[in-house]
């Protein structure tokens, strides 16, 4: 089934196996890069490296210096996942919904690692901030690719060729 929307250049298509392996791969690069920058934030603060400073939501204060690094990790992380949305998705369209299916299952994953709702301003807080920087910035991205003037005839091909 093949939908064209009117004013669109694009078909849209229903593709339910794409659709899964974009979230997929935004889950595992997002909680890869999560990883990483969290391991180097354990080592300048000299923490031990747990998963208690990606999903537990006490450890996202600003009372030391080890709440402070989780909540740096977790807006540049943000960063990375805007990154991810251009490169994985590549459709402005969609960066509010995978962002918010992002965060939708970390809530869902942070509720089941500490048998408890997140009830934490600080752990609402970052994450309402850090979806809102991924979603913004991934757009943006998305956008100035989708804006790009399209070649269209045989002298903008010799053109390209040319670069």
């Amino acid at each position: 089934m093949v939908r064209t929307t009117a004013g669109s250049f694009r078909n849209t298509q229903w593709d339910p196996i794409l659709l899964i392996s974009q979230i997929v791969a935004m889950q595992t690069l997002l909680y890869t890069s999560l990883g990483m920058i969290m391991f180097f934030m354990d080592l300048i603060a000299g923490a031990n490296h747990t998963l208690d400073h990606i999903f537990e939501y006490h450890e996202i204060h600003v009372f030391d210096l080890g709440g402070r690094l989780v909540i740096c990790a977790f807006v540049l992380n943000s960063f990375g996942g805007a990154l991810a949305l251009w490169f994985i998705v590549r459709r402005t369209k969609l960066c509010l919904d995978f962002t918010c299916t992002f965060h939708l299952i970390h809530l869902v994953i942070c509720w089941w690692y500490n048998s408890a709702f997140p009830t934490s301003f600080s752990w609402w807080l970052l994450n309402t901030v850090c979806g809102v920087l991924m979603c913004i910035c991934g757009e943006f991205m998305c956008l100035k690719t989708e804006m790009r003037e399209i070649p269209v005839g045989y002298s903008a091909l010799n053109q390209r060729a040319d670069l």
